[in-house]
Parts: C-alpha cells; sequence; structure tokens
C-alpha cells in the first residue's frame, strides 16, 4: 500500500539513534561493503541474508546505488559495485597515503630503511605511500605498484587473519607464479607462513619478491581499510639482529598511525 511504503522511506531517512547518520544511507554503504567483502557481484537474496534486511528495502537502495553509477545490474540479474567507485577509491587511496607519511618519515628515522605502506585491494596488493631510505644503497617500489600477495611481506601481514578457506579461494584466483627461487609457492607453504605471522606479530619477505631484499611488515590496527606498513632494505642489513630492533618500531608506528586514522575519520564525520 502506498502509505506504508512511504511510511518505510521516511523512517529509513530519519537520523539513526545513537549515530546522527541517516539510516538510508548507512544501509547502502553497509550493502556496498557486502558486495565487496562478497567480491563485488552478489544476488538480492545473498545481501537480503547477510544483512538481515527485507528484500524490498534492499531492492530500493540498490535502484538508487544503480541510478548514481555506484553499483551496476548484470545480464544475470546479479549486482555488481559499479565504476564509480573507482575514482573515489583511487582518491581515498591517495589521502590515505598522504596521512601516512609522517609516520613512514619516522619509520625511517628510526630504522635507516625504506618505508612503505600498502593496501589489500581485490586480490592484489597496491602500494599507496613510500618514504625511502637515505641510504645511497636503498630499496624502492613505485606508488600504485601492484603485486601478487604470495611473495610480500605487506601480503603476508594483511592476509594473517583472514580464513584458510578464503585464502585459498585467492591464491586459486591469482596463481603463485615465483617471483625468485625462494618465493612460496604452494597454498600449504603459504598457509604455514601465514600461522608463522599470527606467532610473532609480524610478517616477513626473506628473498621472496627480490634475491637480496628483505622486507619486514605489520598490519595497522583497526584500520579503515585492511592496510599494512613495512621496512624494506638489503638482506645484508635487514639481518635477524636488526629484526629484534626493527620490529618493534614498526609495530608502535602501526598503531599510532591506526589511532590517526581513526581520529581523522571522526573528525570528518
Amino acid at each position: 500500500m502506498p502509505s506504508s511504503s512511504a511510511s518505510t522511506t521516511d523512517a529509513a531517512a530519519k537520523p539513526t539513534a545513537g549515530t546522527g547518520g541517516v539510516q538510508s544511507l548507512e544501509r547502502a554503504f553497509d550493502l556496498l561493503e557486502r558486495m565487496a567483502d562478497a567480491g563485488g557481484e552478489v544476488g538480492l537474496s545473498e545481501l537480503s541474508a547477510s544483512s538481515g534486511l527485507p528484500l524490498p528495502t534492499i531492492h530500493r537502495l540498490m535502484r538508487t546505488l544503480v541510478a548514481c553509477g555506484y553499483v551496476r545490474q548484470q545480464a544475470n540479474r546479479r549486482y555488481a559495485l559499479g565504476p564509480r567507485l573507482i575514482r573515489l577509491g583511487e582518491s581515498a587511496s591517495r589521502l590515505l597515503g598522504t596521512w601516512a607519511r609522517p609516520y613512514l618519515a619516522r619509520l625511517v628515522e628510526e630504522t635507516g630503511e625504506t618505508a612503505n605502506m600498502a593496501l589489500l585491494d581485490g586480490d592484489e596488493i597496491v602500494y599507496v605511500a613510500q618514504v625511502p631510505s637515505k641510504h645511497s644503497m636503498r630499496m624502492f617500489t613505485e606508488v600504485g605498484r601492484r603485486v601478487l600477495p604470495h611473495s610480500t611481506g605487506v601480503g603476508k601481514a594483511l592476509l594473517a587473519h583472514t580464513p584458510p578457506e578464503e585464502v585459498r579461494a585467492l591464491l586459486a584466483r591469482t596463481g603463485m607464479p615465483a617471483a625468485t627461487e625462494k618465493t612460496i609457492t604452494t597454498p600449504e607453504g603459504f598457509l604455514a607462513a601465514l600461522e608463522q605471522v599470527r606467532a610473532a606479530g609480524y610478517a616477513v619477505d626473506d628473498n621472496e619478491q627480490e634475491m637480496g631484499v628483505r622486507c619486514l611488515a605489520v598490519p595497522v590496527p583497526d584500520a579503515p581499510t585492511p592496510a599494512a606498513i613495512s621496512i624494506s632494505g638489503p638482506a645484508g642489513r635487514v639481518t635477524e639482529a636488526a629484526t629484534d630492533r626493527i620490529v618493534p618500531v614498526l609495530q608502535e608506528v602501526a598503531r599510532d598511525l591506526a589511532t590517526a586514522l581513526t581520529t581523522t575519520s571522526a573528525s570528518q564525520g
């Protein structure tokens, strides 16, 4: 009936108790995040089951998102994330990198090695910020570069707490090509490495992406999007003894960066 439909729409537009937000906006963004978690393409029934929202509500929200270009409807009637999100994501990644640079600079000052920040974007790792070491012999990774997770320290740090079946599915999609003779090339080997990351609290790329280079990485806790920071340098400098000194610095900077990102998000809200 028109009257009940109107009342539902009015209720969705009202501020959500305790947050000061608009319920329909909160629900729309929640659906977008659920779509991303599901691989970018879902059906309405799947969204209803995962979100607990009734199908008519989801259908109305999805129609709006389609009209705005943030979602598109496929020929098979399923819904996929839309291309307009790419522009938002690229801008957000650049901003995240800008916010991270002072913390990466601090890492360089305290460890002497090149510092990086990377995000998990779909099945790939993308580097969003870097501050180079002051040594004449130093590592350089182009901002915007994309690599596969299995051969990187940041990839291990970002996937360490992902359920094993999801890790296996990702590896099946990407494959596990060997970048060097030390690259992990089996799912079992990679899952064992992730177990070591969980136990140690940090990840290591030991000549796995490039011979002669070692990388230490930790996740940024409770970041708005899965993120990790790392240092990389020649294996002759990033030794086991150096690891014991560098890892606590990495972990402290990651916590401070997480606090800064949370504060920034809250102030903008």
